[in-house]
């Protein structure tokens, strides 16, 4: 360790120390910063040739290495930082990542082998002061405060959190299914992870920054310097996978996380959420004020490794440190990797010699960065070194070229795509390799494009599966009290700030959101939409009262273009049904009560008018108990009732009091007594729809197919609401009561005189609109003896069976006047 200056500028979160280094170092006239995330190195970069010439500043990382002829600034990631070149200036970034249970032997060969020629600074946390003090070298400390103030909120449901925060979470897993929760109850959320590419991650915190979502779904990357404008942060998890086991953060990285709440002098809140328990108060009281437990101990790994022999080689690296505060880092994955090649030397093809040796330990740091699949990243590591280590000593193009035609790929899910460019990420390390690769210009540009591409398709592919922009936009608005601009489309489609937001259909306004989307602002939004909606409600209840356009179906709800506006419910009997609006609550009070008066008015006006004989029925002011009677009864049975059912009543009846009755429009039938005028499509539609109503049962009966006389049908079971439609039941066959009537007047038409057969004519068919056969059979049940002779079909009357009363009564000796009149038939 060399005697030179360095400056360690310590401190919690938000303190300014990264601004600091990259101002000091642009003060010398070279220099380098090490970061520990490749997004950090390529922000900063970005921002660094907006100040200064492009030419002068390079970009070092495992995949990317951008580096001018004259570069003088180098923006890297720790493990690719050049550690031969002479500079004024040199910097690291998170220093306390010496503590890190899997990269911290980098972090500390850094510290203790890298300086600058005339100022090395270390930037991190205050927590490793006491070990940088044990560096016994000519050292300035320079502790920063932080800008803003840090309090804990406690828990919190995802639905209940504020905007402007970040929820973290330690597993790809965990990520996407919190996104998919805040898309459902939020709108949506950007995705920050640090196996993503940095043009997806920048794409995704653009649409954060810009405003088009005000969530963040993040693992603990975000709390490496990547700074966002978050008032909040909360922890889904306070454990993660260190690489060895599953264990709780400690205090100092919790504190680095929630520092990311709140940035300059903002004042930012930490809390947890999901199933993660709540933090102590002792926990609190030390993360609000920032004051963390020292660290004691770094990671380390003998950096100076002997490549003379394998066995030497695997000496050197598992040499212990001689100092008590460093420790010997657990078995790396490059050493993992390292010891199976070496394992079977002669099958690996390995020479035991120190360019071989040197060769394969360089290919056994290429980066697993699939991580799910240890054999292919083997493989991947033996077909590099075996490339390397042949004659020509390069990868070839057409091994390069079908590596990435395998991968070029742009459809799948969110998962498939990343793992293809966590695939081409590792051909970008070995492109940017120096000699590794035939044409290495190509193939850097070649593998940059296919992940920019990749990169730009799992951006598309992370904002449609984790962000509904119609929802986030009026999330937005409605938490920010925003004013909306709303339109109705010629189609009925609302609009809201150009977001689709639901249809206008009648009188109703259905929201068109997803299920648990904004389901807590549902309310705030309505009212949004009525400075629009209201009065288009207004304008189309004052078109229907005009125009009257209205119309009421079978399902008992009442039309208006094709939308319900209001139902029939029962009332106090089944001519005067209740109404119930089908309305909005967007339309004012004033206008329902209108619409409510003008509906009622309507129904009623078309039960007077289409069913006008009966309510004349119900409306009868008679003096005699005989027409009152049969009146009442007439009426209660819906205009139908069998004659067998008022048999007392016809008694009591001269022709004075049944020229009353029809004069009303009721028939006197041979089996039936009925209002005639009921018969009619329309009345029977209206009379089984109110009954039906009236009874809220029977809904599935329908009455038969107007213009059908005769039915011969097993399945119409209820015989009431046949009668009620119109039709009498013979066993299986239901023929119109009216039709019926018109039948008997034809058949003792054409049997004046007693016991004569009588011949079936085709008027008779005609009527019915039946077979022969079916005739046959309904003739019989009438009490008619068929008999069939030269080809025709003949009937008679037969006594001998049991006829009904009704039956009994008729003179078939009389002339035919007199029979119609005994049958009192009009």
């Amino acid at each position: 360790m060399s005697k030179n200056k360095i400056t360690a500028v310590l401190g919690p979160t938000n303190t300014g120390k990264t601004y600091l280094a990259i101002e000091t170092m642009l003060s010398f006239d070279s220099g380098m910063i090490g970061f520990p995330l490749r997004l950090l190195a390529r922000e900063v970069y970005d921002k660094i040739i907006k100040k200064i010439s492009s030419d002068k500043v390079a970009l070092i990382t495992g995949e990317e290495k951008i580096i001018p002829l004259n570069a003088k600034y180098f923006l890297c990631t720790v493990e690719s930082m050049p550690i031969n070149k002479h500079l004024d200036f040199v910097g690291i970034d998170e220093i306390q990542m010496c503590a890190d249970h899997e990269r911290g032997h980098i972090f500390t060969d850094r510290l203790l082998n890298l300086r600058g020629e005339k100022l090395t600074m270390f930037m991190g946390s205050s927590t490793i002061k006491n070990i940088v003090n044990k560096l016994n070298e000519d050292t300035e400390f320079i502790n920063r405060e932080r800008l803003s103030k840090l309090t804990y909120v406690g828990h919190k449901k995802i639905s209940r959190i504020n905007r402007k925060t970040a929820i973290i979470a330690f597993s790809t897993e965990e990520v996407y299914a919190i996104a998919e929760l805040v898309r459902r109850q939020k709108g949506g959320a950007a995705i920050v992870m640090g196996s993503l590419s940095p043009k997806t991650r920048n794409a995704q915190v653009e649409l954060y920054q810009s405003g088009d979502v005000d969530f963040l779904v993040a693992t603990d990357a975000i709390g490496m310097g990547i700074n966002m404008d978050l008032e909040n942060v909360y922890f889904s998890n306070l454990k993660k996978f260190d690489g060895k086991k599953l264990r709780r953060l400690n205090m100092s990285e919790i504190g680095q996380i929630a520092g990311r709440a709140g940035r300059y002098l903002n004042d930012g809140n930490f809390g947890v959420t999901g199933d993660c328990k709540d933090i102590t108060a002792e926990e609190v009281e030390l993360l609000e004020n920032h004051k963390f437990e020292e660290i004691r101990m770094l990671f380390w790994r003998n950096s100076n490794l002997n490549f003379n022999n394998a066995r030497s080689l695997i000496k050197s690296l598992e040499e212990k440190p001689n100092k008590d505060w460093l420790r010997k880092i657990h078995e790396c994955g490059d050493e993992k990797v390292l010891k199976y090649f070496l394992k079977d030397m002669q099958v690996n093809e390995i020479e035991n010699n120190k360019e071989t040796l040197e060769l394969l330990w360089e290919c056994c740091q290429i980066p697993d960065f699939v991580k799910k699949t240890y054999g292919n990243h083997i493989e991947v590591v033996g077909k590099v070194f075996n490339f390397l280590n042949s004659h020509d000593g390069k990868i070839t193009n057409d091994y390069m070229r079908l590596q990435l035609m395998k991968l070029d790929k742009l459809e799948g899910n969110v998962d498939s795509l990343s793992n293809r460019i966590a695939n081409v990420r590792t051909w970008s390390y070995v492109s940017n390799k120096i000699n590794w690769v035939e044409n290495q210009d190509y193939w850097i540009e070649k593998t940059k494009l296919l992940e920019d591409r990749l990169s730009d398709r799992l951006h598309e592919e992370l904002t449609k599966t984790f962000i509904d922009k119609r929802a986030s936009v009026l999330a937005r608005g409605l938490n920010q009290d925003m004013d909306f601009k709303t339109e109705i489309m010629e189609d009925d489609k609302v609009i809201i700030d150009e977001q689709f937001i639901g249809d206008l259909k009648g009188l109703k306004f259905e929201m068109d959101l997803k299920v648990g989307a904004l389901e807590t602002d549902i309310k705030s939004l309505k009212k949004a939409a009525r400075q629009t909606v209201g009065p288009e409600l207004q304008k189309r209840v004052q078109l229907i009262i005009e125009t009257g356009l209205i119309e009421l179906k079978d399902d008992f709800k009442i039309y208006w273009k094709n939308f319900p506006i209001a139902k029939l419910v029962t009332g106090k009997d089944y001519l005067n049904p209740d109404i119930l609006l089908i309305v909005d609550d967007l339309l004012e009070n004033n206008d329902k009560q209108k619409l409510s008066e003008f509906i009622e008015k309507w129904v009623n006006e078309k039960i007077n008018l289409v069913l006008r004989s009966l309510i004349d029925l119900r409306n009868l002011k008679e003096s005699n108990s005989s027409i009152k009677a049969l009146a009442y009864q007439l009426y209660e049975n819906n205009g139908v009732i069998k004659r067998e059912m008022v048999t007392e009543y016809l008694k009591k009846l001269g022709q004075d009091e049944r020229k009353v009755l029809r004069d009303l429009g009721v028939k006197f039938g041979r089996y039936h007594i009925f209002l005639f005028r009921l018969l009619k499509p329309e009345a029977v539609s209206l009379r089984t729809l109110l009954w039906k109503n009236f009874n809220q049962k029977y809904f599935e009966l329908m009455p038969p197919t107007f213009g059908l006389n005769f039915l011969d049908d097993k399945n119409k079971k209820n015989k009431k609401f046949m009668l009620l439609c119109g039709f009498e039941n013979f066993d299986n066959y239901f023929v119109r009561i009216d039709i019926l009537e018109r039948l008997f007047v034809l058949i003792i038409n054409a049997s004046p005189e007693k016991d004569k057969e009588i011949k079936l004519v085709p008027e008779m068919l005609n009527l019915l609109g039946c077979s022969k056969d079916n005739f046959k059979k309904l003739i019989e049940k009438m009490n008619y003896k068929t008999l069939e002779k030269d080809n025709d079909i003949y009937f008679r009357y037969n006594p001998k069976k049991q006829i009904k009363k009704t039956f009994k009564k008729i003179d078939t000796s009389n002339s035919p006047f007199k029979i119609l009149k005994n049958l009192n038939l009009n």
